[in-house]
């Protein structure tokens, strides 16, 4: 209830406003939870944009967030074709780096809760993309004709461990996380943001993604 209904009962709202302010194209910012939990996508296969996740398992596997994510966009997707509205979408990953506001959003917290020392957490594999490569990318997308359909947006793959450990290199003195939890390895390679880079998306190091967001986060006292 949560989730799922603003949503996509958000998503509809803005898409027929769209329409009848006669916008020509809108830019629909998805997210990679849109595109990677499918379970019978095939084993060791990079995913692209023809990857949905899939919601129904989603659903009873109490990923709530990926499946109101899902929906959204295949909704977004299916008023286009009703309205004749141009719609590109643009799926990102854990966006990191510098923030604007003075709150902690979800996705920051993630890195925050590393420099504090959460205990043990998953040893999973995180798909960064800098803000300021997804505000490039969303910009790009929005002023190329040729764009269309849907672009993965994401620059680092990166398992917790190493992020740690690639934190601590820059940052030593955090309290981090003294055990990290393995967790199943099932073969997926991640996903391609190739289409996207065709486009002429580049994206900048992590390490300066990282710098950028902790001193942001010192400069908001978080």
């Amino acid at each position: 209830v949560e989730l799922m209904e603003p949503a996509v009962k958000g998503t509809l709202n803005v898409l027929k406003a769209c329409s009848e302010a006669e916008v020509k194209r809108v830019i629909y910012v998805s997210s990679v939870a849109a595109v990677s939990i499918n379970p019978n996508w095939p084993a060791g296969q990079v995913k692209d944009e023809s990857c949905w996740s899939d919601k129904e398992y989603c659903k009873r596997t109490n990923k709530w967030y990926c499946a109101s994510k899902t929906e959204a966009e295949i909704e977004a997707f299916d008023y286009a074709k009703r309205s004749g509205l141009d719609v590109v979408s643009v799926c990102p990953g854990l966006v990191l780096g510098p923030m604007m506001q003075s709150t902690v959003n979800a996705s920051s917290n993630v890195l925050i809760s590393l420099l504090k020392g959460d205990e043990s957490p998953e040893n999973k594999v995180r798909m960064i993309v800098d803000v300021r490569d997804l505000a490039a990318a969303l910009l790009m997308v929005f002023e190329k004709p040729e764009a269309e359909g849907r672009y993965i947006c994401t620059a680092h793959h990166i398992r917790v461990r190493d992020l740690v450990d690639k934190l601590r290199s820059i940052y030593p003195h955090y309290n981090y996380p003294i055990k990290v939890t393995e967790v199943v390895a099932n073969g997926d390679r991640g996903l391609s943001s190739e289409k996207l880079q065709n486009l002429g998306w580049n994206y900048r190091p992590l390490e300066e993604t990282l710098v950028d967001a902790i001193e942001s986060y010192k400069m908001l006292g978080q």
